[in-house]
């Protein structure tokens, strides 16, 4: 039995024990991290930058990416190092941390994209009254209020999960900390981490409602539509929202909800990967950076480095 002190430490599995397999990840996760990193500081410095961007959908849209870039920091850059240093281990502390903070920016992922869902269905369904009912001061609160609630969760679940003490060798088949294997080292049932983890899906699952009426009231309300380049641009920025949303969560609600095999699997390290590492690479080109607005900007902005008086035009 483990009780948790400051000198614990965690031994992250990783995807192989093979030196060549390790360094091959270490090469693509640096790959992907970059990719990250470039897409979402990319969308943050051009919706900063362009007064014309300052609108509710990109101010989501840049809580979103800051929210992505900050995600993918949390796991990746650690299991880059532990690939490359064949020093598979986490200490307590760092354990802790990665399991608060990807909760603090997956729970407010969550609700930052229910916001944007219901963004797209005023702007789309109701447009005349867009500007009132999505005023700065309103744009403020609802950012506001995903940042708090997910910070909250992230309280409940991290102290609930290191609240028992674990069992046996603290081996972590994952490439992070992550608490379905976590839970599965315990000593005993974690009553307060499941009872989280259930309110938690029920919490997920009406986000996910919430944004399905939306996009129900979108395409009845685009299907009206008598230009087919209105439909065609609507359908383009909606359909990708609501694929991506799909996916980050219902491949975290599989891994969270599904019963833990006897043997750990590649298949489990894939789901993880769906709502760690995809949805923060994928969501800067498939919200942003196909975006004529954003193209335009981020020309402007190029173009000004060799022609400064080009960005004031």
């Amino acid at each position: 039995m483990h009780n948790f002190t400051l000198g614990t430490t965690f031994f992250l599995m990783g995807f192989s024990e093979v030196r060549e397999i390790q360094i091959l990840h270490a090469v693509l996760f640096l790959v992907i991290y970059l990719a990250a990193l470039l897409g979402n500081l990319i969308i943050i410095i051009l919706i900063s930058k362009d007064h014309r961007l300052h609108t509710p959908m990109y101010y989501f849209l840049k809580n979103l990416s800051f929210l992505d870039l900050c995600s993918i920091s949390i796991t990746v850059p650690k299991s880059i190092a532990n690939s490359l240093t064949n020093h598979n281990t986490i200490s307590f502390l760092g354990c802790v941390s990665q399991v608060f903070f990807l909760f603090v920016y997956a729970s407010t992922e969550v609700a930052v994209l229910t916001v944007m869902s219901y963004d797209r269905y005023v702007a789309i369904c109701h447009p005349l009254q867009y500007e009132v009912i999505m005023n700065h001061g309103a744009c403020v609160q609802m950012a506001a209020s995903s940042w708090v609630s997910g910070s909250l969760n992230a309280i409940l679940h991290t102290a609930a999960t290191f609240s028992v003490p674990m069992c046996g060798s603290l081996l972590v088949h994952q490439f992070f900390c992550d608490v379905p294997q976590l839970l599965s080292l315990s000593c005993s049932y974690n009553i307060g981490e499941l009872v989280v983890i259930g309110l938690n899906f029920i919490l997920d699952v009406v986000c996910f409602v919430l944004i399905d009426i939306s996009y129900i009231n979108i395409f009845s309300t685009v299907l009206r539509m008598p230009s087919r380049e209105s439909r065609s641009k609507a359908f383009s920025t909606c359909l990708p929202h609501l694929l991506v949303v799909t996916l980050f969560l219902s491949s975290g609600i599989f891994a969270y909800l599904r019963p833990l095999p006897k043997s750990p699997s590649a298949f489990d390290l894939l789901v993880s990967m769906f709502y760690t590492v995809v949805p923060p690479t994928m969501n800067p080109f498939i919200y942003s950076l196909r975006n004529k607005d954003m193209k335009a900007t981020l020309r402007k902005l190029l173009m000004s480095r060799h022609c400064p008086s080009n960005w004031k035009r």
